[in-house]
């Protein structure tokens, strides 16, 4: 990214006169702000969000990732169609412009399981002798570099497209988005699973189309696949998406400046909300043909330099996921009644997972989100999905409840054998990863349990049940582990921003303790195989709880940091993270892979039987 360019552009939107400010515009009116000393921000969850790790990158196991061990992973564009969702992604071997690249795809019938990454457009070669005008270099031995701020297409004969564009780089500094590529193309996904062949629909005009390796779409026998491609090019709010990639000055791009990475959806009178990076925005009247003024930074909203996502949702209210901060973390969302104002801002994944390679231009945090458009499908769930990477490494889905709820009124009563199929973690929020699962699992004796299992040497499994606000309460819950000589469960009380005020632990010697301020109590030795119920009543006027394991003597303790109330209890099966923070450098230049990232530890498993609360006046 040209930081120079990014900052005048910002600026120069933020400098928009008081006529202009007066605009219908989208705008944030709540109060709630994100504390970026917190990956969580300190933000209330949205309930019921199960964000899963869908491709976790590892050099050393390909065959558990992407089949490659490439480790620059990011900008997955969703879809649904023919009853699947579908996904691709960028990748390259380590870093964002440095070849080779190419586009890897996947495909799942409920979003949770998904198909292994095959490569949907593959790496291309830059003829040798190739020069790019104003860059230094000659190409030799060089491959192009994918870049897409569009995925997916489906036509008005619901035939769905996957598109992509192939930039140039000279060197790993040089801008591959600079209107001075090779062109985009389109490739047809076909009910089957099976692709269509690669053509180019639109070239830049600095390439020699002689030298292109795929045909251009005019020269198909397939009319469905042109009919599609003059679809896509006399839409406005489709080709509004290529304009970073696009020549400087392409007249089929309706505004030709370089804001970047363009969503949009529809209000009820049929304008059009466009968004872009920096939480710009402007209103279009005629669908995308011109925009009543030039994009500014829509009141209230904070987003820097990374992707903001907005649509309709299924209850007719709207959304917009996004980084409101100055750093890719945490990921929020805010919701509108009426799609301009709103009015609120709720976590939906507050983690950073450790960044395990290095990589040119590599950042922090789960960004550049996306969802599916208005014209690309919609899950029959009803639910928001979404589609981000992590560290620029791991790709990412998660699923967001509709109607959107930061609260619950009744207290859990969570006996997950005798809850519905599929409803069991229907107002718990899940962190599932690849080699750390989250999930409901039938056991041999066929009754259901909470299983978080643990194998990731760097990261954890976790599970979130957001509880009615309570001041005095109780706890009740059920543990199984399968082991006692390895692995950890935390189960922590927080309040409504995410902060502790009691953690257990189900720790790695065997027993279970408790923190007492900077240190740790016993309470009872555990065994590998056995339930353990366990009671905690609290009390915060007090600051003390009491705790009582199967029928054990009852014992009080103190607070280990003082809240406000409980609203969130939390199972986690590694140590909180505090790092990446606001003081962290980014993109550092020196900066290597992590010792043992191909490390795996012994899986640690523990089963949860059921969480009921109730509260006391």
């Amino acid at each position: 990214m040209n930081i120079v360019s990014a900052t005048t552009i910002l600026l120069s939107c933020v400098a928009v006169n008081s006529a202009q400010a007066q605009q219908d515009t989208i705008r944030y009116t709540g109060k709630t702000l994100s504390n970026i000393d917190y990956h969580h921000g300190q933000l209330g969850p949205a309930v019921g969000v199960h964000a899963t790790q869908i491709m976790r990158a590892s050099r050393e196991h390909p065959e558990k990732a992407d089949g490659f061990g490439w480790t620059y992973n990011h900008q997955p564009m969703m879809a649904y169609w023919n009853n699947t969702f579908y996904l691709h992604y960028l990748s390259d071997p380590s870093g964002e412009h440095i070849p080779p690249s190419h586009t890897l795809f996947m495909t799942s019938k409920d979003g949770i399981i998904w198909t292994k990454p095959i490569v949907i457009f593959p790496v291309y070669r830059i003829p040798d002798g190739w020069k790019k005008e104003g860059v230094d270099g000659v190409a030799k031995n060089l491959d192009a570099i994918m870049h897409q701020r569009m995925g997916f297409y489906t036509s008005k004969d619901n035939r769905l497209f996957a598109l992509g564009y192939y930039g140039i780089a000279m060197d790993k500094k040089d801008d591959p988005n600079d209107g001075k590529g090779i062109g985009r193309v389109i490739r047809e996904i076909k009910k089957d699973g099976s692709f269509g062949e690669i053509y180019f629909i639109r070239y830049n005009k600095s390439w020699d189309r002689s030298k292109s390796s795929f045909l251009f779409y005019t020269k198909s026998k397939d009319k469905g696949l042109k009919k599609a491609c003059e679809e896509i090019l006399s839409d406005p709010l489709v080709l509004q998406q290529w304009v970073e990639e696009s020549d400087r000055d392409d007249e089929l791009i309706p505004l030709q400046k370089p804001y970047k990475a363009f969503s949009y959806y529809h209000l009820p009178n049929g304008n059009v909300v466009g968004l872009w990076k920096h939480a710009l925005t402007s209103i279009s009247k005629n669908d995308g043909k011109s925009w009543d003024y030039m994009p500014l930074r829509a009141p209230g909203f904070v987003n820097s330099n990374a992707k903001i996502w907005g649509q309709k949702m299924s209850d007719n209210r709207y959304a917009t996921v996004y980084n409101p901060s100055e750093y890719r973390w945490p990921l929020a969302i805010s919701t509108s009644d009426d799609g301009l104002n709103y009015k609120d801002l709720l976590l939906v994944h507050g983690e950073i997972s450790p960044m395990r390679y290095g990589g040119n231009y590599k950042s922090a945090g789960p960004q550049y989100v996306r969802g599916i458009t208005e014209k690309n499908g919609s899950p029959p769930d009803g639910k928001l999905w979404v589609s981000y990477s992590m560290n620029k490494e791991d790709i990412w889905v998660a699923s967001i409840p509709v109607p959107v709820m930061s609260e619950v009124e009744e207290n859990a009563n969570d006996v997950f054998n005798d809850l519905p199929n599929g409803e069991e973690l229907k107002l718990w929020n899940t962190y599932d990863l690849a080699w750390a699962s989250t999930k409901i699992e039938k056991k041999e004796d066929g009754k259901k349990w909470l299983t978080l299992r643990d194998q990731d040497y760097f990261d954890y499994s976790r599970a979130e049940r957001v509880i009615p606000f309570a001041q005095k309460m109780e706890a009740t819950f059920t543990v199984k582990p399968e082991q006692n000589d390895h692995g950890l469960l935390q189960i922590e009380f927080q309040n409504k921003q995410g902060l502790p005020a009691v953690r257990l632990i189900f720790d790695s010697d065997g027993e279970l303790k408790a923190k007492n301020g900077a240190r740790f109590g016993g309470i009872t030795k555990y065994e590998a195989g056995k339930e353990y119920k366990i009671t905690v009543r609290l009390d915060v006027k007090t600051r003390s709880y009491s705790i009582k394991v199967n029928d054990g003597k009852e014992s009080n303790r103190i607070f280990y940091a003082p809240v406000d109330g409980f609203e969130r209890i939390m199972f986690r099966t590694g140590n909180q993270r505090y790092t990446p923070n606001a003081d962290t450098e980014p993109d550092t230049p020196d900066f290597t892979d992590l010792p043992d990232t191909g490390k795996l530890i012994p899986e640690a498993v523990f089963n949860i039987k059921s969480l009921v609360t109730k509260q006391f006046n």
